[in-house]
């Protein structure tokens, strides 16, 4: 039985496995996590899994109240948790860049000549003066730092909040936007139904990519966890290496895909195929100071946090639970 009430302690089972809960967001991201399970990762290190769905507004009030052990969080978050001071430790980088879309809808497109092959600069040029949604701070920062690259000011993008990607969607169905930018599959799912164009990503925008943008997704324990349960956060940490080292070299593999397919219920498997390598996923999930100082830096660029500037020192991460 697992004890995940205030004290969040992990005691093992009759037959040797250790029960944990992690935080999973139910988008692309989760793939190694997911892997690491269906592959037998978590198996082999006596631990079995269960997923409870987290949002930005959630993940880490729900790791410090201890309803889950490990949670596979954003850098932004993760960031503005350590800004608050909360006491949560990164220990591993399962994921690098930023997977968006930028999908305009096909009467845009059509009026700007716009489509997939369209160059970035090309693309940025034909927003200036157009209707973006937003869904979120973080996606219209990531958005806006897209555009100025390419000289474009978002200040002259007639912005329109969203509740959700989803909102997104139907706006743009409608034609009440032009355009949004949110995270694979989503943006390619919508391409595929004839709805819109993807006119940009993160293999054309380089702004998004890991080399400028630093890491992706960070799995994340409190602490507290982490000082009374070193062996099995050892043990989590392993498998999910494991299995992002499997993506790294193996990602068109029949095994990714299925498991891909599972992960993202009613994508189609063309769309899940084109959508996994938008993420730069890691052979190591090591994690270093200089690619933090870029990951900050980029989301510094967002004006997405409270403060207004994100900082991580090498006490915020650690390598120590890899193997």
């Amino acid at each position: 039985m697992t004890l995940t009430a205030c004290g969040g302690a992990s005691a093992a089972d009759a037959d040797g496995m250790t029960t944990v809960t992690v935080g999973v967001a139910g988008n692309i991201f989760d793939m190694p996590i997911r892997l690491a399970d269906a592959n037998g990762y978590f198996g082999k290190q006596k631990l079995k899994v269960k997923y409870v769905t987290t949002t930005a507004a959630t993940g880490t009030s729900a790791l410090q109240s201890g309803s889950i052990q490990f949670l596979n969080d954003s850098p932004t978050d993760f960031l503005s948790a350590v800004d608050r001071r909360v006491p949560e430790t990164a220990i591993a980088a399962d994921g690098g860049g930023n997977p968006l879309g930028l999908i305009v809808s096909t009467k845009f497109a059509k009026a700007h000549q716009l489509t997939a092959a369209t160059p970035a600069a090309q693309v940025a040029k034909a927003l200036d003066g157009s209707t973006g949604g937003s869904s979120s701070a973080n996606t219209k920062g990531e958005a806006s730092v897209y555009l100025k690259a390419y000289g474009v000011d978002p200040g002259k993008v007639k912005w329109v909040s969203l509740p959700s990607p989803a909102a997104d969607k139907a706006a743009l169905k409608s034609n009440q936007i032009d355009w949004f930018a949110t995270s694979q599959p989503t943006p390619l799912a919508i391409q595929d139904t004839g709805d819109g164009v993807v006119v940009a990503d993160s293999t054309k925008v380089k702004a998004w990519s890991e080399e400028q943008a630093g890491y992706g997704q960070v799995v994340v324990a409190r602490n507290s966890y982490l000082s009374q349960h070193a062996d099995v956060a050892r043990k989590f940490a392993t498998a999910v290496q494991q299995a992002t080292a499997y993506m790294n070299a193996n990602l068109d593999s029949a095994t990714v895909q299925k498991v891909a397919a599972g992960a993202l219920p009613g994508v189609s498997a063309s769309v899940i195929k084109a959508s996994l390598p938008q993420v730069e996923w890691p052979r190591s999930d090591a994690m270093k100071l200089s690619a933090w100082i870029t990951t900050m830096t980029f989301i510094n660029s967002l004006n997405a946090l409270e403060s207004g500037q994100a900082i991580v020192s090498s006490d915020n991460f650690t390598n120590r639970y890899l193997p």
